[in-house]
């Protein structure tokens, strides 16, 4: 877009009268700011995969009542579009962020408008619980409000179909092309949120649906009481986001009573005073918990994002606490669903874990020694979710055991089809608490790991790049990888190259193969000697490019050599 189109954009949104006057007074504080200006106009909020995401504030480029009402407009004409006869339904949440209930209250306004029944949370709920109650209730899709765990500056809106799996490729640019065809202010339907309460087409969801959720839960559990101590002390922080509720009754309905709530993190707070990047993968949004696992005297310190759809964990190493990444409790939680499954009498016939294509290739051997079967995905667990629904429709869905990845999403049952950090907490207790009891800790069976199936590092670098000039720079990055591909890295030859846009897998000796089963997808992943590997991709909700390194070795000091090498060498590639 010019810049004449931008100012045209920004003064029919400057002279109108808008409902949030909060995007007044921001229009207004950048009326002599061009820069500002193109940075909140120059293009339109993209809906991808992963619906919007994108900084709160004025303008189509930004999270706003606007741009939420379009983009439910939007998947409102999708589904009516595909359901001629019939009531529609959807399910909506939404997590503590900035502005998250008017979202949502604002989506659900838009969806009444259009005759769509909405069943919405009447309060802060975990992300898996919209995609459970999307399925519970029967709906024909269902909208989440949230950023996950991205900063306080974010939200988003995650779009859910009727399998109450995250919409993939194919949905996401039917909604995108009927999003495209509105005016943002012109054609939205909308009603009051009252007015569609009183008129039934706006219902709370209610309580028994909730307790069918922790139900559902509870189920995924793979220890007899008998076998396992319960009064291990646990220390738990849901970072201000909203896990609070559904992780202690989850926790505390089967047994675990001994688990302390950090203070400072307990309420529901959307600016996250305590953790500017309310994410559990990093120490410093862990250092607050660790500091009271400290002072409780806990072995464990588990920690969900925002939305409770991901969790992290810390376990007391001497006098301090080693984070465990993704990749290590998922190796940590298959191994151990796996032993157990066998214990019990529990492993159906021809088990299927599924797992991405970015998460740790160790996966893989501790699948193949229980002879589990392993699919792997692209990046994101809505096609760990579709994959999930795939064996449903065959009949098959019995087979299904573990699904994760290496950003720090984990799910053991079938009962929704996303990554769910109440199901993964009360898992990674009940599995702490097992090997406690006879005397192990979570690193020395992590050690065993390695020592049985060899050592494998994954690390993940982000690199931003923001604005317009930015979002150009990494197109420019990924063009460049994709037409003159390095022929080696860290000093090893790069044997193979996946390119899942182009769907082809290129040699080094020239011949190809097609990758077969998966969406076509902007990523690139590179296979080098000796068993190594880094992907490269765009993230698809923050402007950001992401590398994953995946180092195998003969120990931890020489992988971690190895893996700075690559890591600095594909650095400089981005400059």
């Amino acid at each position: 877009m010019d810049t004449a189109m931008i100012q045209s954009v920004y003064r029919n949104w400057a002279e109108r009268e808008l409902r949030d006057a909060d995007l007044t007074l921001e229009l207004r504080s950048i009326a002599s700011d061009p820069d500002a200006v193109s940075d909140r106009f120059y293009r339109d909020l993209e809906f991808g995969t992963g619906g919007l995401r994108g900084v709160i504030g004025a303008g189509t480029n930004r999270m706003n009542v606007y741009t939420v009402a379009k983009a439910s407009q939007g998947y409102a004409d999708y589904l009516l579009a595909r359901k001629k006869d019939g009531r529609l339904s959807v399910a909506i949440a939404h997590d503590i962020r900035i502005k998250s209930d008017l979202f949502a209250r604002t989506a659900a306004e838009v969806f009444a408008a259009n005759g769509i029944k909405v069943y919405f949370y009447p309060e802060l709920m975990p992300t898996p619980s919209l995609s459970f109650a999307v399925r519970f209730l029967h709906c024909d899709g269902g909208v989440a409000v949230t950023a996950s765990h991205n900063p306080a500056e974010y939200n988003g809106y995650k779009v859910y179909g009727a399998n109450g799996c995250q919409i993939t490729t194919e949905a996401a640019g039917a909604i995108q092309e009927a999003i495209n065809a509105l005016d943002i202010f012109e054609d939205v339907k909308t009603v009051d949120f009252d007015r569609a309460l009183s008129d039934g087409m706006i219902e709370y969801i209610s309580e028994e649906v909730v307790a069918a959720y922790i139900g559902a839960v509870s189920t995924q559990r793979f220890c007899r009481d008998e076998e396992l101590r319960k009064d291990v002390s646990i220390t738990y922080t849901p970072l201000n986001g909203t896990g609070l509720k559904c992780v202690l009754r989850a926790l505390r309905e089967n047994g675990f009573d001994h688990v302390s709530v950090v203070p400072e993190q307990e309420k529901p707070d959307g600016n996250f005073p305590t953790c500017p990047y309310p994410n559990p993968e990093i120490r410093e949004a862990m250092e607050c918990g660790i500091a009271w696992a400290k002072k409780n005297g806990s072995d464990l310190l588990l920690a969900t994002d925002p939305d409770c759809d991901r969790v992290g964990i810390a376990v007391r190493d001497g006098e301090d606490y080693t984070l465990l990444s993704g990749n290590e409790v998922g190796l940590l939680l298959l191994d151990y669903i796996c032993s157990r499954r066998i214990a019990l009498g529990r492993m159906p016939e021809k088990p299927v874990m599924i797992k991405t294509v970015v998460t740790m290739d160790l996966a893989a051997r501790i699948a193949a020694h229980y002879g589990v079967q392993v699919i792997d995905v692209l990046t994101g667990f809505k096609f760990i979710g579709e994959q999930i629904g795939l064996l449903e429709a065959k009949g098959e869905e019995e087979r299904y055991i573990f699904g994760f990845e290496e950003s720090y999403g984990y799910l053991s049952g079938t009962f929704v089809r996303d990554k769910d950090g109440v199901n993964a907490a009360l898992l990674i207790c009940e599995m702490f608490a097992y090997y406690k009891t006879r005397g192990k800790s979570l690193l020395e069976v992590l050690d065993g790991l390695y020592r049985t199936y060899g050592y494998c590092l994954n690390t993940l670098h982000s690199f931003r790049f923001e604005g317009a000039a930015g979002f150009e720079k990494m197109r420019e990055i990924m063009a460049e990888f994709r037409e003159n591909p390095p022929k080696t890295a860290a000093g090893r030859k790069v044997v193979s190259a996946e390119d899942y846009l182009t769907q082809e897998k290129r040699f080094a000796d020239g011949h190809t193969e097609a990758i077969e089963g998966l969406p076509k997808s902007n990523v690139l992943k590179f296979w080098l000697e000796g068993g190594c590997s880094f992907v490269v991709r765009p993230s698809g909700t923050e402007p950001k490019l992401k590398i994953y390194l995946s180092v195998s070795s003969g120990d931890r000091e020489q992988a971690a050599e190895l893996e700075k090498e690559l890591a600095e060498e594909i650095a400089g590639k981005l400059r």
